[in-house]
């Protein structure tokens, strides 16, 4: 008995010591990007001590700003799944952007061709609809990239100026809501929407606000987040992407088919972007808007780094951002301080998280080095 009480501990000190040496970079890098946006704020003329808990105050609050956190987190989550995915597989996906414009103009297409459908029927119709999109949309690089060596980083780069564009021309030339300034489709059915969680007993029992946009998007998002952890734990199609990433050659001299699992990558990769689809068109607008994403797609691949490309790191970093959002709001009402600042802090982050990220992998190879 004392001897497996020992082996606990022992495992359990192995486990907090690779938790706390993943964890610091981010940390390091999240205190070293507030340290220079301090410094912003204060050339600036403003105080540091009074603008930057702004970020945080609607957010922790009250119960309702929290919601509205987890709201903008939501599609964040999705995006840096869909990068981390990629990632895992020696991938680097810059498409989350097109993808998730692909899979949104899906779900809201199907909506609008198929009004009629059963709601039994037609939500689930249009979730899959939106990954599908997404999915078609990331295979066609992770195709290019297997057959013909193509970058994907090129490629992805170039898919979303094309998905940007071709939705927008389709919404403008074909599906515009008629007598409407704003480019964008009429609303879906009721068959189709989602349903915040501040119209159920629930919600209202919690004190949420009417127009408290948080809704059933956040599980799928979770959803995501678990299904994406299991997969790349437990499954054969985990074990064959983390085994392509880490070594190509290695892994086809085994046996791997290297370029149908980059495919398949990329074609997951892009799925879990669509996803977004489901929480700005079925849950938030009821629309196809054009130009709806303020660059969640790119903001993705800031929340897989800070997340160490991990399914629980993306979820803490995506609610940092979450809570960035909600505070760049309350900086530019309350403050002299300009929104953008809030930009320039998550760019801070990004650059801190790279280089000092790249800064650690050195230390720990010198490390192995010498010993």
């Amino acid at each position: 008995m004392r001897r497996e009480r020992t082996v606990t501990r022992v495992a359990l000190a192995r486990a907090l010591a690779a938790l706390g040496g993943s964890l610091w970079p981010p940390l390091a890098a999240l205190a070293f990007a507030l340290a220079v946006s301090a410094g912003i704020v204060a050339a600036i003329g403003e105080s540091p001590a009074a603008v930057l808990p702004l970020l945080f105050r609607q957010g922790l609050g009250s119960l309702d700003g929290f919601a509205r956190v987890l709201f903008d987190a939501t599609p964040l989550v999705l995006t840096g799944l869909s990068v981390a995915w990629a990632f895992r597989g020696g991938l680097f996906n810059i498409g989350a952007e097109g993808q998730l414009y692909v899979g949104a103009f899906c779900a809201a297409g199907l909506a609008l061709a198929l009004p009629g459908l059963p709601r039994w029927l037609a939500l689930p119709a249009a979730v899959l609809a939106a990954a599908l999109g997404g999915a078609l949309w990331g295979a066609i690089p992770g195709w290019l990239r297997a057959r013909f060596g193509v970058h994907e980083v090129i490629n992805t780069i170039m898919l979303n100026f094309i998905a940007v564009g071709l939705t927008g021309y389709l919404v403008q030339r074909y599906l515009k809501e008629p007598g409407q300034m704003i480019p964008h489709t009429p609303r879906i059915a009721a068959s189709y929407h989602l349903h915040p969680f501040a119209e159920s007993a629930a919600g209202r029992a919690l004190g949420l606000s009417p127009a408290n946009p948080l809704g059933p998007s956040l599980l799928i998002a979770l959803a995501a987040a678990l299904a994406v952890w299991a997969l790349l734990r437990w499954s054969v199609a985990g074990y064959r992407l983390r085994a392509v990433g880490q070594g190509p050659e290695a892994a086809r001299q085994a046996g791997i088919p290297v370029g149908r699992v980059t495919w398949q990558a990329m074609a997951m990769s892009g799925a879990l972007a669509g996803l977004v689809g489901v929480h700005d068109v079925l849950l938030y607008r009821h629309r196809f808007l054009d130009n709806f994403s303020s660059g969640l797609g790119f903001l993705g691949i800031a929340v897989a780094l800070m997340g160490r490309n991990h399914p629980l790191g993306i979820l803490l970093a995506a609610l940092l951002f979450g809570f960035f959002s909600t505070g760049a709001l309350e900086i530019d009402i309350f403050t002299e301080v300009p929104r953008e600042l809030v930009v320039v802090l998550q760019a801070l982050i990004i650059l801190a998280v790279v280089s000092i990220g790249e800064l650690a992998a050195r230390a720990r190879r010198r490390r192995r080095r010498a010993s």
